[in-house]
């Protein structure tokens, strides 16, 4: 006999499943419908290009779920649940294929291993995913959670979906004897039960009451998904599928200044269609909140109540937009400083750890320094620390007001080559304004200078006729400026035949590797750490002498989330013979900022409200004798933090080309 089962047994009217189906299949439409024309709001944007490579993502981000899984509880249960219903769901459309098309497939060995067996596992396991699911939410309570009802409801709703259904089974394979039903044994459990608890008289009552039961609650939850926080099983695979294929450093999209009607984001309809997309594939993990610099030292900032807010206001305001009208001045609620405080925009260090937490490819980053070009661009609101430093880009060619240093000053008595004396060199030295115009960072210079030399590198400097990249203007709000100032470089670079540049600033490399090539630039772009890794891995560069204690190394943002560069940093301290590496607690992909990005160098902050100071904690709690770094912002802030927190410790702040040329025998 081949194995296989009756599909409608003690059901009748099976018709009315069928009408049924019908307004389900409606509500859920129309409700995808109401996000859909939402989405639609937003300007256009282009997303579709790659689909390969989208296609792969969507494969190993949703449906494998490499990002959630690396927290390992909540990473387990979702994917027991997801995993679950999806082999549920596939063994339903076996069903429809094998009873309503007429193709008999579910019987034999598939139907055994299938159909049975894998689909009671499958079941069982997702029970399993929904009880942890609970259990973290009752007892072990994460902060970064806010219990709603929906919270409640729709584990609930799950459990009784899967219980139900384990019980129509079970019931149908004791009440037909059924001689395949071990293979079902999950389902042949509950049917045992069920057996000895109410008479063999009220059995067929009970299964068809339940197999009626759960199909309503089925069809209840498949009308209800894209009304309930259940959207974002396509919200989420959708925001995976569109993410930004671009490198990370070049997210933050340029402004065409000459046809531009308006600059930034006032109105959320002035986000992109993608970006609207994001606010619905929030899934309130709040893993963005957890990882964020701003939220740990108490700034009015959450990446997760941001990315809520705004999805509140496109709810609220949908209708109004759709109809055509924009708020006014008069509006009751403005987008910025009413739904999203100015003070939460200014809080942002742009470090980019939380689109890296983010499961589902979230762009937070991108949308505050939108509404920050609003602000600035637009309104000429911003603090005035910040104004001090964008007066000085525009008068001076550098944020930093006051400063008497000259670009050359550092570079005194180092026999430095001068590009426009020379004409030519292989290798341009791109210093920034940071490091030559900081007494302490020309040292970085000085010291990255001599290395060159002894490893026989052509290279030339600018001097008097390097400008700032404009990182800070963009990253402030003021792209005017920023494209400004990239213009005249690109254009001053393109005269002097530049081809290869190498810089000791991630913000410096970041914009001309990322930014620049927006604007023509076609150079090859190389941060320091990434120079002197290979110099060594040449042999042209050969620590000589030995380095005594600790040595942990600080991941600049800009060089490591935004560039994946963490390995290089490590490679040329563990170089130098006798070096002692230790990580400090949060490093690599997960480092935390040291609070001078996306414009806060030149912030003003309440002293138990700075960054740097958390991660200064960080790096003495690392017990290192020494805090390596490679950026100067960084080389600031930690050095300012760790004086006050070090107590009687010697600890010192190095960057890594101070490190090896402390250790070289040049």
């Amino acid at each position: 006999m081949t194995p296989t089962r009756e599909v409608y047994w003690n059901v009748s009217a099976v018709w009315l499943m069928y009408v049924l189906l019908i307004p389900t299949l409606v509500i859920f439409t129309y409700g995808l419908y109401r996000h859909l024309r939402l989405w639609q709001l937003g300007k256009p944007e282009q997303r579709c290009d790659l689909a390969l490579q989208r296609i792969k993502g969507l494969l190993v981000y949703a449906f494998g779920h490499a990002r959630i899984l690396t927290h390992r509880y909540a990473g387990l249960f979702h994917i027991l649940i997801f995993s679950g219903f999806a082999v549920l769901f596939t063994g339903t459309v076996v069903v429809m294929i094998h009873e309503d098309l007429g193709l008999r497939i579910m019987q034999g060995n598939f139907y055994l291993y299938f159909q049975s067996l894998a689909l009671d596992v499958f079941g069982l396991l997702a029970i399993l995913g929904i009880l942890m699911a609970v259990y973290r939410r009752t007892v072990l309570k994460p902060v970064r959670l806010e219990n709603t009802w929906q919270d409640a409801v729709i584990p609930a709703l799950l459990l009784v979906i899967l219980l139900t259904g384990f019980m129509v089974e079970g019931l149908r394979i004791v009440a037909t004897q059924d001689r395949w039903g071990d293979w079902s044994p999950v389902g042949l459990f509950a049917g045992k039960a069920l057996t000895a608890v109410f008479p063999a008289g009220v059995l067929r009552p009970i299964h068809a009451f339940l197999w009626w039961f759960h199909l309503l609650l089925v069809f209840g939850l498949i009308a209800w998904l894209p009304y309930s926080k259940l959207l974002h099983v396509f919200t989420s695979a959708a925001n995976i599928f569109f993410r930004s294929l671009e490198p990370k450093g070049a997210m933050v999209k340029p402004i065409d200044i000459e046809t531009a009607a308006t600059f930034g984001v006032k109105e959320i309809s002035q986000f992109t269609w993608k970006g609207l997309l994001d606010l619905d594939a929030c899934t309130e993990c709040g893993r963005c909140q957890d990882v964020c610099p701003a939220f740990a030292t108490d700034k009015p900032l959450s990446p997760k109540s941001l990315i809520l807010d705004l999805r509140d206001y496109l709810h609220s305001n949908g209708s109004r937009l759709q109809g055509g009208t924009i708020a006014g001045p008069g509006d009751a609620s403005p987008l910025i400083g009413g739904a999203i405080k100015e003070e939460t925009l200014w809080s942002c260090t742009t470090c980019m750890a939380c689109m890296e937490e983010c499961p589902v490819f979230i762009e937070q980053v991108p949308k505050i320094i939108d509404m920050r070009r609003y602000l600035v661009m637009e309104e000429g609101r911003f603090p005035e620390t910040m104004q001090q430093a964008i007066r000085s880009l525009e008068a001076r060619g550098h944020p930093y007001p006051g400063v008497a240093a000259s670009r050359l000053d550092w570079c005194r008595g180092l026999d430095v080559k001068i590009l426009s004396q020379v004409g030519q060199a292989e290798y341009l030295y791109w210093v920034g304004c940071s490091v030559a115009l900081n007494a302490r960072n020309q040292k970085i210079a000085r010291a990255f200078s001599r290395l060159l030399q002894q490893a026989g590198v052509d290279f030339a400097i600018l001097g008097a006729e390097e400008h700032c990249t404009g990182d800070p203007a963009r990253r402030i709000g003021n792209e005017y400026l920023f494209q400004t100032l990239a213009r005249q470089n690109i254009d001053m670079l393109q005269s002097r035949l530049v081809k290869k540049i190498v810089t000791t600033c991630p913000h410096c490399f970041n914009s001309l590797k990322n930014d620049y090539p927006k604007f023509g630039a076609t150079f090859e772009v190389y941060h320091h750490s990434q120079f002197l890794a290979e110099l060594i891995r040449q042999g042209r560069l050969k620590p000589a002498d030995g380095l005594e204690g600790k040595v942990t190394f600080h991941d600049p943002c800009y060089l490591g989330r935004y560039n994946g560069t963490y390995d290089e940093p490590r490679e040329i301290i563990r170089a130098i013979p006798g070096a002692q590496v230790v990580e400090m607690g949060q490093s690599r992909e997960k480092s935390f900022c040291c609070g001078a990005g996306g414009g806060m160098m030149w912030m003003e902050e309440a002293e138990d409200k700075r960054v740097n100071n958390r991660r200064a904690e960080h790096a003495v709690e690392s017990g290192a004798d020494i805090v390596g770094v490679a950026c100067p912002f960084c080389m600031t802030m930690l050095d300012d933090g760790i004086k006050a927190r070090k107590g009687n410790r010697k600890i010192e702040v190095l960057d890594i080309a101070e490190v090896l040329r402390g250790a070289g025998d040049a």
